[in-house]
């Protein structure tokens, strides 16, 4: 699988020791992501990576940061997005590549997992994936909440059950 960012650390480069490894995305990268994940624009995009091989996977530990601007889901305005996430991830041999489907169960402190392709894992695509899960999903500008007002939609708290009574209320004693 190609994409749009990758860099790809060979499996027999990584030893038990621990390796840095920093990666950042360039100005087609940058813009080949931005529409991949739906971004205005991708300005920055860098990941450092503590790599080593333990017993049974590839743990890399680090930061992946971007700066980005995002639309905001109601008025389109464009939105500065910055995202600073700490990952810790661990790559394994695919289930059909280590002879079996057993079931795994994983504590609630378990690693990010992700299946080995080929003959190394893609840090690339990891820091790709982690700045789009840290951004936030339904951007809002400001202003939003004053075009939604005007659009007529009602807010959340208007919306519940004592916003339906407040209407009815108002109603029973315009009537009054």
């Amino acid at each position: 699988m190609t994409t749009e960012f990758s860099r790809v650390e060979r499996l027999d480069t990584i030893g038990g020791e621990e390796r840095q490894v920093t990666i950042e995305a360039d100005a087609g990268e940058r813009a080949a992501l931005a529409r991949r994940f739906g971004l205005v624009s991708l300005d920055r995009l860098t990941a450092t990576f503590a790599i080593r091989r333990d017993a049974a996977a590839i743990i890399a530990r680090g930061q992946v940061s971007a700066s980005a601007v995002q639309s905001c889901t109601v008025t389109g305005n464009p939105l500065p997005a910055s995202v600073k996430e700490d990952v810790t991830l661990r790559f394994v041999e695919s289930a059909s590549a280590s002879g079996g489907e057993d079931e795994v169960e994983l504590s609630q402190d378990a690693l990010d997992t992700i299946e080995i392709e080929g003959g190394g894992v893609d840090l690339g695509e990891a820091a790709a994936e982690t700045m789009a899960l840290a951004l936030d999903p339904f951007p809002r500008s400001p202003d939003a909440a004053a075009v939604l007002k005007e659009a007529g939609v009602i807010s959340e708290e208007e919306a519940g059950a004592f916003g339906a009574l407040a209407g009815l209320k108002a109603k029973l004693e315009g009537k009054a």
